[in-house]
């Protein structure tokens, strides 16, 4: 971490990091009194433990949690996780009670607070729906949101009959109508780029 930090780099940013929470808080103790002041980014899919988020209380600067999908049966289908939306929103929630919602400095870096990133799926907009909801509700309207666009079928999404619905890219409508989504609930946070025309 300090020999990033003597390279020039912005954040030290944990990705996945929950299975060595208690490596990252020992290194912190090493790190800390000799010189690290970098902003710490905890990088997940939020299917973190209430007792991980909860040792970084006051160590992490800036959660960054993905929030993939909403119905049980879809998180079930394609996450092989059932709980995954209800563990996300309890995480999420306690990340968001803990560094509140996301501030920058004069040159746009994030020093503090919570982003969070929601790939829009193809067919699945009902999705994207109940999340933008429960962000702008259950957290705030302030919430800073990144809709990606990027989705691409791979592997078995391709191959896999039981995977049809989500074998195909985001069309530009269905990604307008996740903006749409975002601004009904207010919204206003939302860092989105247009995907190019499909």
């Amino acid at each position: 971490m300090l020999g990033l930090q003597e390279a020039g780099c912005h954040n030290i940013n944990f990705v996945t990091p929950e299975h060595v929470v208690p490596q990252i808080l020992e290194a912190l103790l090493i790190a800390v009194p000799g010189g690290l002041r970098l902003p710490l980014v905890y990088n997940t899919g939020a299917y973190d433990s209430l007792e991980s988020i909860r040792l970084m209380d006051g160590v992490v600067d800036i959660y960054m949690p993905d929030f993939k999908l909403w119905d049980p049966q879809l998180c079930a289908k394609y996450l092989r996780a059932r709980d995954y939306a209800e563990a996300a929103r309890r995480v999420i929630k306690a990340m968001h009670d803990q560094v509140g919602e996301l501030r920058v400095d004069e040159d746009g870096l994030a020093v503090r607070g919570v982003l969070i990133r929601h790939l829009v799926m193809p067919g699945l907009l009902a999705e994207t729906r109940s999340i933008l909801h429960w962000l702008a509700t259950e957290l705030s309207p302030d919430t800073y949101v990144n809709l990606m666009d990027q989705y691409h079928p791979a592997y078995r999404a391709e191959s896999d009959p039981q995977f049809a619905e989500i074998n195909g890219n985001l069309s530009r409508p269905e990604f307008r109508q996740a903006l749409t989504f975002g601004d009904d609930v207010g919204l206003w946070r939302l860092d989105a780029r247009e995907p190019a025309a499909r």
